[in-house]
């Protein structure tokens, strides 16, 4: 049986992620920042007939919980096929360029950049035992350089001075992560579930939790001739679903 992490899982997409996953027997760690929170989700998630997800403490700017998380999943695995770098926070708002505080922007980069450099340097030797180990780090379009500077763009208008810049530096570590592994089985990639309805955006999003999930599913579970070093999002519309960096 295969094995995931997801991170920041205990609700919104990364929590429907974990459930989608299970039902395509795959083992899933739901990674949660407070355990006991994330072995709620499990209790109900096991009432509602889900097997296979088990809750595992992980704060993805800690490196002594990260590190605790890996040495239980290769206690009990041996190794890890799947990293889905999921957790994010927006930070304060609103998020202007000329007054948003350093360490506001500072702790945005904390769990967006450097939390998911921690956890796939961590796990990277976990990932090698894989036969086909994948890396999907969750973005957004407003990481898109390209987009941003595009007037025509429906979410020009949207700017924020730590949360899309710590996509973007996402985006950029990924492209580089890829090009490191790519003569290996990796397959790395980053995702964005496009503008979706969760208690991160107060549900403002039009799409769904369900069509997020089953777009990250759909562009990690590849086979050894898919994509690396790409970036895709559910809000492009036309069939690729390639986004411009």
């Amino acid at each position: 049986m295969k094995s995931a992490l997801i991170t920041g899982a205990n609700r919104s997409i990364g929590l429907e992620t974990a459930k989608q996953l299970s039902k395509q027997g795959i083992f899933v760690y739901l990674g949660s920042r407070d355990l006991a929170k994330g072995n709620e989700v499990i209790g109900t998630l096991t009432e509602e007939g889900f097997e296979n997800i088990k809750a595992i403490e992980i704060d993805v700017t800690n490196a002594d919980s990260i590190v605790a998380a890996k040495n239980i999943i290769e206690q009990e695995q041996g190794k890890l096929d799947i990293l889905i770098n999921n957790a994010g926070v927006l930070g304060v708002n609103p998020q202007t360029a000329t007054e948003t505080a350093v360490d506001d922007i500072k702790a945005v980069f904390e769990t967006n950049f450097f939390g998911v450099i921690q956890v796939t340097q961590t796990f990277l030797d976990l990932l090698q035992k894989s036969d086909a180990p994948r890396i999907s780090n969750i973005t957004s379009g407003l990481g898109s350089l390209t987009l941003h500077s595009d007037p025509s763009w429906k979410y020009y208008q949207v700017k924020a001075a730590a949360y899309g810049p710590s996509k973007s530096a996402l985006n950029a570590y990924t492209i580089v992560l890829a090009y490191e592994l790519k003569d290996s089985a990796f397959k790395v990639n980053v995702i964005d579930p496009g503008y979706t309805a969760t208690d991160f955006n107060h549900h403002s999003g039009p799409g769904t939790v369900e069509s997020a999930a089953s777009f990250i599913i759909k562009h990690t579970l590849t086979d050894e001739n898919g994509p690396t070093g790409q970036f895709f999002s559910n809000d492009i519309e036309d069939e690729s679903g390639i986004s411009p960096w």
